[in-house]
C-alpha cells in the first residue's frame, strides 16, 4: 500500500519583504480574537499609533560619497553580546504558534541576539534557556516578595542572564473599538465558542494539528507557579493576582535588585526623574517604554522621549527603546538618539504568526538589512557611530518631562 502524506494546502513562498507583509499574513491566518490581541492598545489607541507614526517624522541626512565596505552592527546589553542592536521584548502567552516562545528563542539564537521571556509565557523558562543562552527573565510585581524572589531564583538556576522588571501598565482600560475576549482556559466550552472564528481560518487549525495529534493552545503561565514543579495558574489567574498585588515602590525595586545581584533592567521609563531613580537604585539598564501603547493612553511615543532621557542617564545605564519598531531605519533612529539597542514586540509576533520560527528570523533579517542600509547611506563603519548629526528632527519633535 502506498504511503499517504498530507501536505499543507496553504503553503506559499515563506519569505516576506516587510514587517507590514508579516502583519498582513498574520491577520489572514489568525482567528479574529487572536489577531486583535496582537494589535490592541488602550482607550483610543493614541499612544500605540504615535509609537509607530512618530518615526516617520524623523529624516536622515545622508552622505553621497564615502560608504564603508564593512559595517559592524554588534553591541551589548547588560553585558550580553548582541550581533546587532535588536532584541526580543517579553510578551505574554503566544498562542499564535504551537512552539511559542521556544520558536522565538531559537530564532533569536540563530540571529545572535537576546530574548526577554515574559513571566506570562506559555513555555517554562527551562525550555527556553535550553535553546538560547541569552535570555533575560521578565518579572511583574506579582504575589509576595518571597514568591517574586523564588521566581527570580528559578530563572537564575535556568541560566537567565538578567532580570527585566516591568512597571509600565494600567489595568482595566479597554480600547474604544473593543478589546478581544480571550478565554480563561481552552476547555471544550471555549473551543465550541471559538469554533466559528477558527472555521474561517482553516490554516490556523491545520497548523495546530500535527501528525494526528491536536495540540490545544496553552493559556497557562508555568513561570508563575507557586513552587518548583507545581503547575502554573491560568493566564487570567496570574493576571488577577498581579492586579491585586500592591504596586512596587522604588525601595521594593532596590530590594529586588540587591537580592538578584546581577544585570537588572527597569522597563517602563518615560520620565527623566524616573530614569534617574533607576540609576540611584543600581539598575544596569532601563527601557524607555509605554508597554507598546498598553499603558496610559496619551503618553507620547517612546522615540519622542528617548533623546532627553538618554542625554540624562545614558552614561550611567544601558538605555533601550521599546515601542513602534517596524523597520531597520527605526532601529537606526533610536540608536542615533542614544539607545544602546531596541526591543521589538508586535513585529516578531507577526513574524511568528506568519511563519513560525522562520518568520521571526525573517523579521530580524529585515531589521538588520534596513539598519545596514542606513549605515551605508550615512557613511559609518559601526552602529556606534550613529548620532543626532545623521538625523533631521523637526522642531518640537522631542518631549521631555520630569527633568
Amino acid at each position: 500500500m502506498a504511503n499517504f502524506k498530507l501536505t499543507n494546502p496553504w503553503a506559499r513562498n515563506p519569505w516576506f519583504e516587510t514587517v507590514a507583509e508579516a502583519q498582513r499574513r498574520a491577520k489572514q491566518r489568525l482567528p479574529k480574537s487572536v489577531y486583535l490581541s496582537l494589535v490592541a492598545g488602550t482607550q483610543g489607541g493614541i499612544t500605540v499609533n504615535d509609537n509607530v507614526d512618530a518615526f516617520s517624522e524623523i529624516g536622515f541626512a545622508p552622505h553621497v560619497v564615502g560608504a564603508q565596505d564593512e559595517r559592524d552592527m554588534s553591541t551589548s546589553v547588560m553585558g550580553v553580546d548582541l550581533s546587532f542592536p535588536v532584541m526580543i521584548s517579553p510578551t505574554g502567552v503566544q498562542a499564535v504558534d504551537k512552539d511559542g516562545e521556544v520558536a522565538v528563542a531559537r530564532a533569536a539564537a540563530a540571529r545572535g541576539t537576546a530574548m526577554g521571556l515574559s513571566s506570562f509565557a506559555s513555555h517554562p523558562i527551562e525550555e527556553v534557556t535550553a535553546v538560547n543562552d541569552k535570555i533575560f527573565f521578565q518579572i511583574y510585581w506579582l504575589g509576595t516578595k518571597e514568591e517574586i524572589l523564588a521566581r527570580a531564583e528559578r530563572a537564575r538556576e535556568a541560566g537567565a542572564k538578567g532580570l527585566i522588571v516591568t512597571t509600565d501598565w494600567v489595568f482595566n482600560i479597554g480600547r474604544d473599538w473593543g478589546s478581544p475576549e480571550i478565554p480563561e482556559k481552552m476547555d471544550l466550552k471555549a473551543l465550541i465558542r471559538l469554533a466559528p472564528e477558527v472555521a474561517v481560518k482553516p490554516r490556523y487549525a491545520w497548523d495546530w494539528f500535527n501528525k494526528g495529534n491536536l495540540t490545544i493552545p496553552d493559556l497557562t503561565a508555568p513561570n508563575v507557579s507557586h513552587g518548583k514543579g507545581l503547575p502554573g495558574p491560568t493566564f487570567f489567574g496570574a493576571y488577577g493576582e498581579w492586579m491585586n498585588t500592591p504596586s512596587p515602590t522604588w525601595e521594593d525595586l532596590e530590594w529586588l535588585r540587591e537580592q538578584w545581584g546581577g544585570p537588572f533592567m527597569v522597563k517602563g521609563i518615560t520620565r527623566i526623574d524616573d530614569a534617574k531613580r533607576a540609576v540611584d537604585i543600581g539598575a544596569t539598564a532601563i527601557s524607555v517604554s509605554n508597554h507598546g501603547g498598553n499603558n496610559l493612553d496619551g503618553t507620547p511615543a517612546t522615540i519622542r522621549l528617548l533623546g532627553p532621557i538618554a542625554d540624562a542617564v545614558g552614561k550611567d545605564v544601558d538605555v533601550l527603546l521599546d515601542g513602534g519598531i517596524r523597520r531597520g531605519s527605526d532601529v537606526a533612529k533610536a540608536v542615533a538618539l542614544g539607545a544602546k539597542a531596541v526591543m521589538v514586540g508586535r513585529a516578531y509576533l507577526w513574524g511568528l504568526a506568519a511563519n513560525g520560527q522562520a518568520g521571526v528570523e525573517n523579521v530580524l533579517d529585515l531589521l538588520r538589512m534596513g539598519l545596514d542600509g542606513v549605515l551605508m547611506g550615512t557613511g559609518h563603519k559601526s552602529v556606534h557611530d550613529l548620532s543626532r548629526d545623521d538625523l533631521i528632527l523637526p522642531e518640537g519633535f522631542e518631549r521631555s518631562y520630569g527633568g
